[in-house]
């Protein structure tokens, strides 16, 4: 049934935009400021009958001619409610034709969804809406999308992150804008809202579920901000709100930080990104050493228990399972929780090579000697990029381009040993004078045979990679160069013993790694 609201409480809530003596006029002027919205945007308006979302629509209405906005109307139907959520749908395809705008719907039915993804109805319910607002963007060219939430929606919200344990991101609630989403009412009070449908007498729908006590959100907002505002703080909407606002200043500035530092060190793996660990427990602090506990690598790592490098570790853990989730087909629902990241912290600080770990929507994380790789866990066997490239002759400078792995080799032809200071930075030495061509740049195989420096005899690649501690992602398609039919350089072991330069040596091949543009 249509509702019209009760006597507002708008009076009694302070903040940014949370009480207000000439709604309509303030309002305006409100999301006018806020900036999201410019002169000639074409705007999709997210409604779903209710109050807020109608308020939005009929101020949007009159922003209209003032800044020359195009306006859509666009609407989800969850599949949630039955007839009632048909009525919804009926009653904002008349309001839009009531206002001579275009109407959109959409529809899904969530609760499989949510089933087939084995994902929570109110999860499912945000991806399919969010999902038919970014198709609906691509198909009428719109520049935004504003969706009705208000102030208090932020307060519920900030309430529930706490409740259910978050840190300084889960504070920032709602942002106002992420994308072409915006939320131009952010700052408005929901009475606010409801006092302009009344002075205008327009109805609006009331989704019962709202009122369903058994949700936590429906008791944050029934029972505890009541109990809150007269008990304890009667502004405390307010608060909340500036908490968040707060909160995602800060996030934001260590969010810039993390990817900044994140980009020097983190690695792309096929199908994933490995990190060193000494890079993820203690960069750009200096986090008090507590003790020093083996790691099964060439030396100890320092456990860090400074509260700010521990903040800042778990932040570039939660970063970095972010990039790997998102850079999947179809990424899977699941939530990354404080336990999560501590168990990905113990793995670095205390775990064996070789142990892992499982993490929500799917993704590992293994400990190879000093370094932290996650992945998809089905990427775990990520099979070896076979590729061979022939050389048949060396000019002064040869680069051979090894696309399979995103990479390119510079052979460069130098006298030795009168040039043999300008190879100090740039890559390894293969003495040229014994070697037969063409040669053969490929992905290295089990049962590769390779005599080291230092060695009187050839052994195996792979064993070798062990004793090196060249871990598995590193070594995945490596490249080794063979002459007649032996090894006589591998990627990380350098030039094999019966090629490597010496005081005799007269011609020398600096051999380089670059990256492919």
């Amino acid at each position: 049934m249509p509702k019209t609201s009760k006597k507002s409480k708008a009076k009694k809530r302070g903040g940014s935009r949370v009480a207000s003596g000439d709604s309509n006029a303030s309002l305006l002027k409100a999301m006018e400021q806020s900036r999201f919205i410019r002169e000639g945007d074409r705007v999709g308006v997210a409604v779903s009958g209710g109050a807020d979302s109608v308020a939005l629509l009929l101020l949007l209405v009159e922003l209209r001619k003032r800044l020359s906005l195009s306006l859509v109307v666009l609407h989800f139907n969850h599949q949630l409610r039955g007839r009632a959520a048909l009525e919804d749908q009926k009653f904002v395809a008349r309001l839009a034709e009531n206002l001579k705008l275009p109407f959109l719907v959409g529809s899904a039915d969530v609760r499989a969804l949510a089933k087939g993804d084995k994902a929570n109805v109110e999860d499912a319910a945000r991806r399919a809406r969010y999902s038919f607002f970014a198709q609906a963007s691509g198909e009428q060219n719109l520049d935004k999308i504003a969706v009705a939430h208000t102030a208090d929606d932020q307060a519920e919200t900030v309430l529930a992150h706490i409740l259910r344990g978050s840190g300084i991101t889960g504070l920032g609630g709602i942002h106002p804008q992420i994308g072409k989403v915006i939320r131009p009412l952010l700052s408005v009070a929901r009475a606010e809202l409801r006092s302009l449908l009344k002075s205008r007498r327009q109805t609006w729908r009331e989704d019962a579920t709202n009122r369903d006590v058994t949700k936590m959100r429906a008791r944050i907002r029934k029972k505890l901000i009541p109990l809150l505002e007269k008990d304890f703080q009667p502004r405390v909407v307010e608060h909340l709100f500036a908490l968040s606002a707060h909160a995602r200043e800060d996030d934001a500035l260590l969010e810039r930080l993390a990817e900044k530092h994140l980009a020097e060190c983190l690695e792309n793996v096929p199908g994933g990104a490995r990190v060193p660990i000494a890079a993820l427990l203690a960069s750009n602090f200096e986090p008090r050493v507590t003790r020093d506990i083996p790691n099964g690598s060439n030396g100890p790592t320092p456990q860090y228990q400074d509260d700010a490098s521990t903040a800042w570790s778990s932040r570039l853990v939660r970063r970095i399972v972010n990039k790997v989730k998102s850079a999947q087909p179809t990424p899977r629902s699941g939530e990354l929780t404080a336990l999560h990241v501590a168990q990905v912290l113990e793995l670095a600080r205390q775990g064996e090579t070789g142990s892992s770990r499982p993490l929500p929507g799917g993704i590992e994380v293994r400990r190879h000697s000093d370094a932290l790789v996650f992945c998809p866990a089905e990427a775990k066997k990520t099979e070896a990029p076979n590729y061979q490239y022939e050389i048949d002759f060396l000019l002064d400078t040869t680069l051979i381009q090894v696309p399979e792995l995103g990479c390119a080799f510079r052979f460069t032809v130098i006298d030795w040993p009168p040039k043999r200071g300008e190879t100090r930075d740039s890559g390894e030495v293969l003495n040229r004078d014994g070697i037969r061509f063409p040669l053969t740049l490929r992905n290295w195989r089990h049962g590769d045979l390779f005599r080291a420096r230092g060695h009187s005899k050839p052994r195996k690649l792979k064993r070798l990679f062990n004793e090196k501690r060249i871990d598995r992602w590193k070594r995945v398609g490596s490249p080794v160069l063979v002459s007649d039919g032996a090894l006589i350089w591998a990627h990380g072991l350098g030039s094999s013993a019966e090629f490597a330069v010496s005081d005799a040596t007269q011609t020398g091949i600096v051999i380089a790694e670059e990256k492919l543009s």
